[in-house]
C-alpha cells in the first residue's frame, strides 16, 4: 500500500465522477455556450456561494490570474497580496508578466492573515509617484501557513476596510471548501465577504480538473474573455465539468474526516522523538513536520520515506507538508506513523554511530557513490 500525501491534487476520482464522464450526452461546443453540462456546473457554483454567475478555467492559478486582472484593467495597476500567498509565490509572478498587476506583498501572519493597519496602509495614496491600489486579495485556507482558516470576523473586517476605501476584494479560495468545513457554515456565508471567489475542484473536492470563478454576471463577462486571452476556451467540456459536478455535490462531507486524519496523524507524529509539530495549529488538512532535530537534509527525509512507500513534500528548510484527503484513512495514517517511527530509529542509530566515530568519512563516501547525499 502507497500513502500519497504529498497534495490533495494527487486524488484519483471516484467510481461516480468516472460513470458521470461516461453519462454526458451532450457534447456542445462551450466557445459558443452549448455545453450544458459546464452551463450546469457553473450555475451550480454561483448559487452555492451566492453569486450571479460563475465560469469554468482549466486551472486554480488560471482562475486567480483571470480574476485580477480584470480586476485590475489598466496596466500599472496595483494588487494587495499577502507575502505568503499563493499567488505570490507559487503563480509564477503572472499578475506582472502578463498584467503588468504590481503585487504589493504584505507580510501573513502564521494564522494566514494580514494586520488590518499594514492593508490601510499599503493603499496608495493618489500621487504620480504610485501605482494605483485596484484590488485586496485574500486567501482561505491559507496554503503556505499549513492550511490556517481565516474567521469570518477577519474577513468581515478586511471587507469593510476595502469598502470604505472603494476596491474590491478577491478571495484565492483554492481550498475554501476545507475552511467552511472547520467553520461550519455555508459557502455563501464566506463568500458574502468577497466580490469575487475561485475554487479548485481538483484539490480537497478530488475532481481530475478543474476551478471555478464566481462573481457578478458583468465581472463574469469580463472574465469569459480574458479567459480566451490567456488560451483557457475549451469546447467539448462537460466529461471535465461533470467530474466537477460530483465533487462540488457529493465530496464535503469527506472533508471532515480528512481534517481528522491531519490531527490525529500529527498528534501521533509529535510524539515521536526528534519530531516537532504544532498540533493547535492544525485546522484543515495539511500537517506541517519539523524534522529538523532529526536530519538535516530534508530531501534525504522524503527520500527514505518514499521507499517505505509514503510520498510527501518538502516545504521549507527541515520542514515536511503532508496533506490529507479523501483517499487517505486511518490504514494510511498508521503506515505513515510507522514509516516515520523507522525512520526516526535509523537516523538515531546512525546519530549514535557518527558520535562515537563508527560512521566517520561514510557519508561523503557513499555522496560519491550516489546512495545518499552528505548531510
Amino acid at each position: 500500500m502507497r500513502v500519497d500525501l504529498r497534495s490533495d491534487t494527487v486524488t484519483k476520482p471516484t467510481k461516480e465522477m468516472l460513470e458521470a464522464i461516461a453519462k454526458v450526452q451532450t457534447f456542445g461546443d462551450d466557445g459558443w455556450g452549448d455545453d450544458d453540462t459546464v452551463k450546469e456546473l457553473e450555475r451550480e457554483a454561483a448559487n452555492l456561494f451566492g453569486k450571479e454567475a460563475g465560469l469554468f478555467t482549466p486551472t486554480g492559478i488560471m482562475a486567480n490570474l483571470i480574476s485580477v486582472l480584470c480586476h485590475c484593467e489598466l496596466r500599472s495597476s496595483e494588487a494587495i497580496v499577502g507575502s505568503l500567498s499563493h499567488i505570490c509565490l507559487y503563480e509564477q509572478g503572472g499578475l506582472a508578466t502578463l498584467g503588468g498587476v504590481h503585487p504589493r506583498q504584505l507580510p501573513n501572519n502564521s494564522d494566514g492573515t494580514i494586520d488590518l493597519k499594514d492593508i490601510e496602509y499599503a493603499i496608495r495614496r493618489d500621487d504620480p509617484h504610485f501605482p494605483r491600489t485596484r484590488l485586496i486579495c485574500l486567501e482561505n485556507t491559507q496554503n503556505h501557513c499549513g492550511g490556517r482558516v481565516l474567521s469570518l470576523e477577519y474577513m468581515r473586517s478586511v471587507k469593510a476596510l476595502a469598502d470604505a476605501h472603494g476596491l474590491p476584494l478577491h478571495l484565492d479560495g483554492a481550498r475554501v471548501m476545507n475552511a467552511v468545513t472547520r467553520l461550519g457554515v455555508t459557502p455563501a456565508q464566506v463568500a458574502e465577504h468577497f466580490d469575487t471567489v475561485s475554487f479548485c475542484l481538483s484539490k480537497a473536492l478530488g475532481a481530475p480538473v478543474g476551478s471555478v470563478i464566481v462573481g457578478t454576471k458583468d465581472f463574469i463577462r469580463k472574465c469569459h474573455r480574458m479567459r480566451k486571452a490567456l488560451g483557457g476556451q475549451l469546447r467539448q467540456v462537460g466529461v471535465l465539468a461533470a467530474p466537477g459536478l460530483i465533487a462540488l455535490k457529493k465530496m464535503p462531507s469527506h472533508l471532515a474526516e480528512d481534517h481528522e486524519c491531519a490531527k490525529r496523524l500529527g498528534k501521533a507524529l509529535h510524539e515521536l522523538e526528534g519530531l516537532t509539530v504544532a498540533v493547535e495549529a492544525i485546522e484543515t488538512n495539511m500537517v506541517i513536520v519539523d524534522v529538523s532535530r532529526v536530519c538535516a537534509d530534508t530531501d534525504e527525509v522524503v527520500e527514505a520515506l518514499k521507499e517505505d512507500g509514503v510520498l510527501c513534500a518538502a516545504c521549507g528548510r527541515g520542514l515536511l507538508r503532508l496533506a490529507t484527503h479523501h483517499q487517505v484513512r486511518w490504514p494510511h495514517i498508521e503506515k505513515t506513523i510507522l514509516a516515520f517511527k523507522a525512520f526516526v530509529a535509523k537516523q538515531k542509530g546512525e546519530n549514535k554511530m557518527r558520535a562515537n566515530g563508527e560512521l566517520k568519512g561514510l557519508g561523503s563516501i557513499m555522496a560519491r557513490l550516489g546512495v545518499v547525499r552528505d548531510s
